[in-house]
């Protein structure tokens, strides 16, 4: 059944039953200390009156004579009655049988004494019907008992109590009540101010209609407290970021995401449109602090998945590397079509076939020790390709003589070239424009992985971002042009990271002389990358 009316006048009526259940709770027991104060302190008075009466003489020596006591005893117990006030004074005989009583009817009738001690020669006083009684026994000097002194009062009914000291009980009560509802009102308006004057089925609906729009978002949104523990996530977050719905509550140090997200998602990487990698997903992540009031409460992320969009990029890449290797041959072939023009003006045409068949001869050498060193299509052809446009720079691209590669299946060839172009890319990037270095690759291949260094002629890698020029979007160049194109292209040794790890195995750096790139492949994936 729906409960009528706003949530404080809800909150009011219960309370305010409550407060009647208490009044009323309070009454009770007021009444039952009345009960018993009267009990305690009439019964004291009733059996000080009947100790009187069986102790005077004149009822001692009626009660023994039983020729005078029907006549003796009578003004005794009626002048006590008056005095006392008490509604009866009864005198028995030894048996219970009454010998006076205010009722004329009751008079040679047994006296109705249950759990009464008097006849046994102790007194009593107890309750008999709805009137406080007090039996004392009347006892000879011989010490024999007589009869006994029934002293009596009726006792108040409920209504004679509260009226015989209305002004206590009433302002008790409402001293009680004005606290109680005093109390509710102040509750109904902490309660409405702490729910924004909404009501439940108003609460209710705006959780519904947040639980909706989360699902309905086509980005990613998770919320975070200011420990960083995850209060709210979306269905589409969870399927970014691989998580389980049992995350909510959890660290974001806690889950099993890589260094770069867990960095994004606590604020410790601050900047806009992050990029980040999660099992093959290119990530887009932004954070943004929450305050209420001026106070910070936590952080809310909403991310995108850029991988369509990176892949696309990567193959405009390619498209780009083809037109720049194609222009760098062009280039190459101009020149030497200008130099076989000039040697024939010149007449020299014996140098026009010597000129001619060494640069032949050089073209055909790189291409051969290629084709004799990697068997694999792609990857020679990457490497030819990438000669021409070393040269194009001034600088030299060579083979290490121990360098050897077979077939590869196409998964590893895939990843192999994307390895190896993205390292010797970014090789040719660290050396001067100025010409005069060199870039050497080395390729092995053993029975259970493929290995490769790329090792060029220029400064190095300082030492302490060793590490840092593996993390997602990562590049010196940054720092030097502040270009984001350059930010972008710092995604392709973190994509190298990504394609070793989920292959088995590393990636590193060193300084010897220059830069030294390591990669290790496994020839079989190991798993998904984080």
């Amino acid at each position: 059944m729906r409960l009528r009316g706003s949530l404080a006048r809800q909150l009011f009526g219960l309370q305010l039953l409550i407060v009647l259940a208490l009044l009323g709770a309070v009454a009770a027991v007021t009444i039952a200390q009345s009960h018993a104060t009267f009990r305690d302190t009439e019964g004291g008075r009733l059996l000080s009156v009947a100790e009187d009466v069986a102790a005077t003489a004149g009822v001692r020596s009626g009660a023994a004579d039983e020729l005078r006591r029907s006549w003796l005893l009578p003004p005794f117990a009626e002048s006590a009655r008056a005095l006392s006030g008490a509604d009866f004074v009864i005198i028995t005989d030894a048996a219970g049988t009454v010998l006076t009583s205010p009722d004329p009817a009751q008079i040679g009738e047994k006296l109705s004494a249950e759990g009464s001690t008097a006849l046994a020669g102790r007194a009593w006083v107890g309750v008999v019907g709805a009137a406080l009684v007090a039996h004392v026994p009347v006892i000879s000097d011989a010490g024999r008992v007589l009869g006994l002194v029934a002293v009596g009062r009726a006792q108040p009914s409920t209504w004679e109590t509260i009226t015989s000291s209305p002004g206590d009980l009433l302002v008790y009560l409402g001293i009680a009540a004005v606290i109680g509802l005093g109390g509710s009102l102040v509750v109904s308006w902490w309660i409405k101010r702490q729910t924004l004057g909404l009501e439940p089925r108003e609460i209710t609906g705006l959780v519904e209609h947040r639980e909706a729009m989360l699902r309905g978002v086509r980005e990613g949104v998770l919320g975070l407290d200011q420990q960083n523990r995850i209060t709210l996530v979306n269905d589409q977050a969870l399927r970014l970021l691989n998580l389980s719905a049992d995350c909510v509550g959890r660290p974001v140090d806690s889950l099993e995401l890589n260094e770069r997200l867990r960095d994004v998602l606590a604020g410790r990487t601050a900047g806009q449109d992050e990029i980040a990698l999660r099992r093959g997903r290119v990530l887009t992540m932004n954070r943004m602090p929450v305050s209420v009031h001026g106070q910070p409460i936590g952080a809310v992320i909403t991310m995108r998945d850029r991988t369509e969009l990176a892949a696309l990029r990567h193959e405009l890449d390619v498209h780009r590397q083809t037109t720049d290797t194609l222009r760098a041959q062009a280039h190459e072939f101009t020149n030497q079509l200008h130099t076989i023009s000039g040697l024939i003006e010149l007449g020299e045409y014996d140098e026009v076939v010597r000129y001619v068949t060494r640069a032949s001869r050089t073209h055909e050498a790189w291409s051969a020790e290629v084709v004799a060193k990697v068997a694999d299509p792609a990857l020679a052809a990457l490497l030819i390709a990438k000669a021409s446009l070393a040269a194009e720079h001034g600088v030299g691209l060579r083979l290490s003589e121990d360098s050897g590669i077979g077939e590869l299946d196409d998964a590893l060839s895939a990843d192999l070239v994307t390895v190896v172009g993205n390292l010797v890319d970014n090789a040719l990037d660290a050396l001067p424009g100025t010409g005069g270095g060199w870039v050497e690759v080395d390729l092995r291949q053993t029975d259970a992985e493929v290995l490769v260094r790329v090792r060029d002629s220029g400064p190095g890698v300082a030492p302490e971002i060793a590490e840092e020029v593996f993390r997602n979007g990562f590049t010196t160049k940054v720092a030097e042009l502040g270009d984001q194109t350059y930010r972008q292209r710092g995604i392709g040794l973190a994509l190298t990271r990504q394609i070793c790890v989920r292959r088995g195995g590393e990636v590193s750096v060193r300084n010897d002389g220059g830069a030294v790139f390591s990669a290790r492949l496994g020839l079989s994936a190991a798993g998904g990358s984080r």
